[in-house]
């Protein structure tokens, strides 16, 4: 193998499968593979990440930098893994054993990162200096990236706007349900597709889907209709709070939700009156590489080399 020209390998760690691709340098796809992931045993996942680098490289036939999106993520403290729903990860030196076992540097970031990482680099977000990639699906996360870069922050928690509280909340919405992170009233319990299943099922006694809550209001059904008015009103405002302190030029939705055609066009006029600028021109779109996203971006976190 080669190490010209150089590709970019990226790999999405998942809970259930482990996805890998290579880009050229132009971000075409030239190598690609899944499997899946190992449950419950840490050495079989470091494992199974070495051999699909090996086996990425052999089908792209070059060398390449090597990304790796997690769950959870590393603690500037110590190197650990923490808070990752694949528990057997947790304080753990991922980063560590795999370039042992590889021989060669390679860098990690939060998925909801590469998120955001990919649709900023040649996404939804291309051309934006600033971009706020938001997680909507089963929980709630987030991502900043400024001028092509991940903004990790000091304590490895940028972008993390899922435990922070619902802004101008109602009287009925405050202290808030409990969240899983011990706390009531976060916004992943408001904004995220679980978040949306628990209000309809608050309101109904029915739980279903945040999919099957959107296909009964296209058909004139009040409960679900008002269901999703209260979801895009909390996810306008958990907006408008970041917005407010980052100022993303563009913010591009990710997850299960992400796929509501009705946020994009109620999400700016909702949040518009919580932002505190006389510019209201919040631009909200699409992803444009969908389940595709993570991998890529985690192949982009050398888009320095």
């Amino acid at each position: 193998m080669t190490d010209q020209p150089r590709l970019r390998m990226g790999i999405d760690l998942g809970g259930t499968k482990i996805e890998g691709l290579v880009l050229s340098p132009a971000g075409e796809a030239v190598a690609r593979l899944r499997i899946l992931a190992p449950q419950g045993d840490y050495e079989a996942s470091v494992a199974a990440l070495a051999g699909m680098v090996r086996d990425l490289e052999a089908q792209a036939g070059a060398a390449a930098t090597v990304g790796i999106g997690m769950p959870g993520s590393l603690s500037p403290a110590t190197g650990l893994v923490r808070n990752a729903n694949s528990t057997w990860l947790n304080g753990r030196s991922l980063r560590q054993d795999l370039e042992t076992a590889l021989g060669r540097t390679v860098r990690m970031a939060n998925d909801a990162n590469c998120f955001a990482l990919s649709e900023a680099v040649d996404g939804a977000g291309a051309g934006a200096r600033s971009v706020f990639g938001v997680i909507i699906g089963t929980g709630c996360g987030g991502g900043l990236v400024f001028d092509g870069r991940v903004l990790e922050g000091a304590r490895g928690i940028g972008g993390e706007w899922g435990h922070n509280p619902l802004p101008w909340s109602e009287p009925d919405e405050h202290p808030g349900p409990e969240c899983w992170c011990g706390r009531k009233g976060c916004m992943e319990i408001w904004a995220s597709g679980t978040g949306l299943s628990d209000d309809y099922e608050r309101r109904t006694g029915e739980r279903v889907s945040g999919h099957e809550i959107a296909a009964r209001a296209a058909l004139g059904k009040p409960a679900a209709t008002t269901s999703l008015d209260r979801h895009a009103s909390r996810l306008a405002r958990g907006l408008a709070h970041v917005i407010n302190i980052v100022d993303p030029e563009v913010v591009v939705l990710g997850g299960g939700l992400s796929k509501l055609p009705h946020l994009y066009e109620a999400l700016p006029r909702l949040a518009a009156p919580f932002v505190f600028s006389d510019v209201k021109n919040i631009v909200v779109r699409p992803p444009q590489w969908g389940d595709a996203s993570g991998v890529r971006g985690a192949a982009w976190l050398w888009n320095d080399a």
